[in-house]
């Protein structure tokens, strides 16, 4: 589940993510994405991922479909985990994106909101 939470950084989408994400999670988040690439900015991401168990099946469908049409529309992503899968991921999508991603572990969470 995405909880998308508020931040001053007009083109920032923030947001603590639980359990699985589905399908209605990433159509939480697609809009924000649009509203920030009108602006003509990129789309910044400060994603904090606590008791995090991926993406059910339409929810991973969901999200490659919007990660495909917005790929170059990304900016900078800081992923805050807890556990080495989540750090590997990280890895794979700084490998796979133009974007600047860092992966920092949840003690590191102030860190990684002065890097956003």
């Amino acid at each position: 589940m995405i909880h998308i939470t508020k931040t001053e950084k007009s083109n920032l989408i923030s947001a603590t993510i639980n359990g699985k994400i589905s399908k209605e999670d990433i159509e939480k988040i697609h809009p924000l994405i649009h509203n920030i690439v009108e602006n003509g900015d990129k789309v910044d991401f400060f994603f904090e991922l606590v008791d995090f168990e991926g993406y059910d099946l339409k929810g991973i469908w969901a999200d490659l479909k919007v990660d495909a049409a917005h790929i170059s529309d990304y900016g900078k992503m800081a992923i805050v985990g807890e556990k080495e899968w989540q750090q590997w991921a990280a890895r794979a999508t700084d490998v796979f994106t133009n974007s600047e991603v860092k992966y920092f572990d949840l003690t590191e969470k102030e860190e990684a909101k002065r890097w956003i």
